[in-house]
C-alpha cells in the first residue's frame, strides 16, 4: 500500500512536471479527425500564451512561400550569402524589440463530411469524411488561421460539417479595432476570403458565380443554399460588403460588376451596392488608389485590377532538360504591367504601396486608438509557381519583402506583433543541375552563379489558357500545373508575444497567437459571450417594418422566425443549411425586412443566433386595423437575449481539449508507476 501511494504521488508529480513544461517534447501519435476538427483541436501548444499583449498585429502571407521558394528568390536577388530586407528581418533579435521568434508550422487540412455525398458540393474537394489531407489548399489553410478550425480543401471559414467559424476580422470588429485586408490577387480568392467570408465553395466569388457580370454560372461555382436569392447568405463578394472591413484593397474588380439576385440590393450592381453602403471605391485606377483619404465612417474598398493583379516580372518557362540553357542562364525582367511601375502622374500600387496606404488610413481611424488587424498577402509567389514560372515567384517574392519593409517604417515593434508565413509549400526545388525527370530554369544569380530551379510535379507547364510551354506564357493566368507539397513551413515574427511562434505549431495556433495578443474572443465559450447582450428592436419605416439586430457578434448567421396571435408562422429565414439564413454585419446592425406585418396584427418575432445559440424574442403590434391612422416611425418595440443555459458553452475548446490529454497522461504515468512498484516488491 506505501509503495502504491508513492507511485500515486510519482505520478501526480510527473503530471505537474508536464503542466509546468508544456513545451517539453513527447512522442506521440495524432488526434483522430473527431478531435482535430473541434475549434482548437489541432493545436499544438495549447493554453501556452504569457503575458504579452500587443495593440496592434499585422499578418504577412506569402502564398505557397515554402523555405524553397524564400531561397530561391535570395539567391538571385541578393545572393547566396545575402538577405531580404523584411522577410529575414522578422523574427531576428535585432531589432530593439523585447520578443522575437522563428518556428515551424504544420498545414494538413481535413476531408469534409457529407451524408449524401453532396454536401460539400462536389468538384475537387476531398469528400471522403474523416481522414486527414496531408496538402491543403489555400482556402483551408487560411481559414486555419483565421478561425482556429481545421476544414476541407475548398471551405472558406466553415468546419467540415459547413458550419461557420467566426475569424479574425469579425472578432476584431467585435472588440472595436480597425481592421484591413490587403492582396495582390483577387479580394475573392482563398486567402483574403477567410478573413472576410464563409462559404462552402471558394469559387463563390459573386451573385452570378464567377464571371464579370455578362453571364451566369452560380450554378457550378455556388451551394445553391447559400445564394441570397435562396435564402443564403450570399457570395463571397456580397458578405465583404457586409462584414466591411475598414481598408480592402486588391484585384477582383471584374466580379463587382455583377448583379445581385436577390436581397436588399437585388437588380444593383455591387459596385453600386458599395456605393450605397457609403465604402470610398476605387475601380482600376492606380492615382485615385494614391489619393486615398481616411474619411468617417467611408471604409475603403479598392480593387485595382480585373483579376489578379500584374506580377513584378514577366514570365519565364520551366522547360526540359537542355545544355543550351546552362550556357545562357535567365535574367528576369521588369513587367511593364506591373503596377509597382510609376504612373504619369508619379503615382504607383506595388504591395509595399498598397501595404503603406493600408496602414496610413489604419493609423488615421480613431478605432486604431483601440488597436488594428491587418492581413496582407503576396498572392502570386503561389500562382506562378503552379505555372513554373520562376521569374514570376521571385518578383512576388521581393514584392513581400518590400512590403514589409515598408510595414517597419510605419508601426512600432513595442506596441505591434508582426508575424510573416504562408499558407502552403509548393513544387519549386533547387537541384543540382538540370533533371531529367522534370521541367527545370536555370537563373544567373546575384554572387553570378547558375541557379537550376527545378519543377517536379508535372509533366507540363500548362498555363490555364492552354498554353504549354511552347505557347505564350501570360503570368496573368493561374493556376497552372504544378501543385502544392504538404511540408511545414516557416513561420517567424517580431512584437508583443512573438516567442509563441518558436519550435513546432500548426496554422491553428497562429490563430490562438493573434487573438491572444489581441485579447480576441478565441475559445468557444468566449465568442458565444460575445451575443450574449443582443439586441432586436422592430421600427416602422414609411409604413414598412424592418428588425434591426445589435450586438450578435457571436453569431456569423442568424435566423429568425415571424408568428401570428395565433401562432401561424408568417415568414421565416431559411434554415435548410448552415450557410441559409441572415448573415451577421458585426459590430454593425443587420437589418431584417417584415414584409409580412399588416393591419391589426399581434405579431411575435425570434432571432436565433446560429453559433451562440443566443435567441431574442420580441412582442409587437401592427398598425390598428381600419383605423386610417399611420403608425409613427421610429422604434415600435424592443428586446433582447433570452438567457438560456443550455446554449452556453457548447462545444470543445482548446482548452478543454489539453485538460483531457493531461489527464490521460497523468492516468498512464500512474499506471505504469504502480506496475513498476509491484515489479519491485
Amino acid at each position: 500500500m506505501k509503495n502504491q501511494l508513492k507511485a500515486v504521488g510519482a505520478a501526480v508529480a510527473a503530471l505537474a512536471m508536464v503542466a509546468a513544461l508544456p513545451g517539453m517534447a513527447l512522442a506521440q501519435d495524432g488526434k483522430g479527425v473527431d478531435a482535430l476538427s473541434q475549434h482548437g483541436g489541432a493545436q499544438r501548444i495549447a493554453g501556452v500564451y504569457g503575458n504579452a499583449t500587443a495593440k496592434n498585429v499585422i499578418l504577412f502571407i506569402g502564398d505557397g512561400m515554402g523555405d524553397s521558394e524564400i531561397t530561391v528568390a535570395r539567391n538571385y536577388l541578393h545572393g547566396a550569402n545575402g538577405s531580404f530586407d523584411g522577410l529575414d528581418k522578422i523574427g531576428q533579435p535585432n531589432l530593439n524589440t523585447a520578443e522575437a521568434g522563428t518556428g515551424q508550422y504544420t498545414t494538413f487540412s481535413l476531408g469534409s463530411s457529407s451524408s449524401d455525398g453532396k454536401y460539400p458540393k462536389a468538384g475537387g474537394i476531398n469528400e471522403n469524411a474523416g481522414v486527414v489531407t496531408p496538402v491543403t489548399d489555400s482556402s483551408a489553410s487560411g481559414s486555419a488561421w483565421a478561425t482556429g478550425t481545421k476544414t476541407y480543401n475548398n471551405a472558406v471559414d466553415i468546419d467540415i460539417n459547413g458550419n461557420p467559424q467566426l475569424n479574425l476580422i469579425e472578432l476584431a470588429k467585435a472588440k472595436g479595432l480597425a481592421t484591413g485586408n490587403v492582396t495582390t490577387s483577387e479580394i475573392q480568392d482563398a486567402t483574403p476570403a477567410v478573413l472576410e467570408s464563409h462559404s462552402t465553395e471558394r469559387s463563390c466569388y459573386g451573385p452570378q458565380g464567377k464571371t464579370d457580370g455578362s453571364s451566369n454560372n452560380a450554378d457550378k461555382q455556388c451551394r445553391a443554399e447559400q445564394l441570397k436569392e435562396n435564402g443564403g447568405i450570399g457570395s463571397i463578394s456580397e458578405q465583404l460588403l457586409g462584414t466591411r472591413a475598414d481598408v480592402t484593397i486588391g484585384g477582383g474588380s471584374k466580379y463587382f460588376r455583377q448583379t445581385a439576385q436577390g436581397g436588399d440590393y437585388a437588380g444593383k450592381t455591387l459596385w453600386e451596392q458599395a456605393k450605397e453602403r457609403g465604402f470610398q471605391t476605387v475601380e482600376n485606377d492606380v492615382d485615385a488608389f494614391s489619393a486615398l483619404r481616411y474619411q468617417e465612417n467611408q471604409p475603403v474598398l479598392a480593387l485595382l485590377g480585373d483579376g489578379n493583379l500584374p506580377t513584378q516580372y514577366n514570365p519565364s518557362v520551366a522547360t526540359k532538360r537542355d545544355p543550351a540553357k546552362d550556357e545562357n542562364p535567365v535574367e528576369c525582367t521588369t513587367n511593364a504591367k506591373w503596377l509597382g511601375n510609376k504612373t504619369a502622374a508619379g503615382n504607383s500600387a506595388s504591395l509595399a504601396d498598397m501595404t503603406s496606404k493600408a496602414l496610413d488610413l489604419l493609423q488615421a481611424n480613431p478605432k486604431s486608438q483601440n488597436g488594428f488587424f491587418l492581413q496582407v498577402e503576396g498572392a502570386s509567389i503561389d500562382k506562378q509557381d503552379h505555372n513554373g514560372n520562376a521569374c514570376g515567384q521571385i518578383g512576388e517574392t521581393d514584392d513581400l519583402d518590400k512590403a514589409i519593409s515598408a510595414a517597419l517604417e510605419k508601426i512600432n515593434l513595442n506596441d505591434t506583433l508582426v508575424i510573416v508565413t504562408a499558407d502552403h509549400a509548393h513544387t519549386s526545388q533547387i537541384v543540382e543541375s538540370q533533371p531529367a525527370y522534370a521541367l527545370s530554369t536555370v537563373l544567373k544569380t546575384k554572387d553570378g552563379s547558375n541557379m537550376v530551379v527545378s519543377y517536379g510535379t508535372s509533366a507540363s507547364n500548362l498555363y490555364s489558357d492552354g498554353n504549354d510551354t511552347e505557347g505564350t506564357a501570360d503570368s496573368s493566368k493561374a493556376q497552372g500545373n504544378m501543385s502544392h507539397t504538404g511540408t511545414q513551413l516557416r513561420i517567424a515574427a517580431s512584437g508583443p508575444g512573438a516567442s509563441r511562434v518558436d519550435g513546432l505549431t500548426d496554422q491553428t495556433d497562429n490563430f490562438f497567437t493573434i487573438a491572444h495578443a489581441l485579447g480576441l474572443a478565441s475559445e468557444t465559450a468566449d465568442q458565444q459571450a460575445l451575443s450574449s447582450d443582443a439586441k432586436v428592436a422592430v421600427k416602422n419605416e414609411n409604413g414598412k417594418f424592418v428588425a434591426d439586430l445589435t450586438g450578435f457578434n457571436g453569431d456569423a448567421v442568424v435566423s429568425y422566425e415571424l408568428k401570428d396571435q395565433s401562432g401561424k408562422v408568417l415568414d421565416a429565414s431559411n434554415s435548410s443549411t448552415p450557410v441559409s439564413g441572415v448573415r451577421v454585419a458585426t459590430g454593425e446592425t443587420t437589418a431584417i425586412a417584415l414584409d409580412k406585418v399588416a393591419e391589426g396584427g399581434s405579431y411575435t418575432l425570434t432571432v436565433t443566433g446560429r453559433q451562440s445559440g443566443k435567441t431574442v424574442p420580441l412582442d409587437f403590434q401592427g398598425p390598428a386595423q381600419g383605423s386610417g391612422d399611420k403608425t409613427p416611425d421610429g422604434v415600435v418595440a424592443e428586446g433582447q437575449v433570452q438567457q438560456d443555459k443550455k446554449n452556453e458553452g457548447i462545444g470543445k475548446t482548446g482548452t478543454a481539449v489539453l485538460g483531457v490529454v493531461m489527464m490521460a497522461i497523468a492516468l498512464i504515468a500512474a499506471g505504469l508507476t504502480i506496475k513498476f512498484a509491484r515489479e519491485r516488491r
